[in-house]
């Protein structure tokens, strides 16, 4: 994916998935926390939630840092319901993330809760 928009509004939820992966890949932290809400909850697994940017960013820094790279998955088709979406991606391991997003008032979009692993 190319992110040579930036850090453009993101006007389809369904780009936010692609954009934090190719930003993770980056090092781009700052472009990473840029698709989240100021409040947003992550939920890492192993009972390890994350609220609120600051824990979120902390949580970023370790993982660029690690060298980690996020997967690229298959994009699933959103569900809408007014200003929230429904997002998820199939993972190559078979894992499924899900995420809620949330219709800003510019029109853009921004995650609010982000699950890594449903499965």
């Amino acid at each position: 994916m190319d992110d040579t928009a930036g850090r453009k509004p993101v006007y389809d939820p369904q780009q936010l998935e692609p954009l934090l992966v190719w930003r993770q890949h980056a090092g781009d932290v700052d472009g990473m926390m840029a698709l989240f809400e100021p409040d947003a909850v992550i939920d890492c697994g192993g009972g390890n939630l994350l609220r609120g940017k600051e824990a979120i960013r902390s949580y970023y820094v370790e993982i660029v840092a690690s060298g980690r790279k996020f997967a690229m998955g298959e994009q699933r088709p959103a569900l809408f319901c007014g200003d929230l979406a429904l997002t998820s991606t199939r993972l190559p391991d078979g894992d499924v993330t899900s995420e809620v997003a949330r219709r800003q008032g510019d029109g853009s979009w921004l995650w609010v809760i982000d699950r890594y692993s449903v499965t």
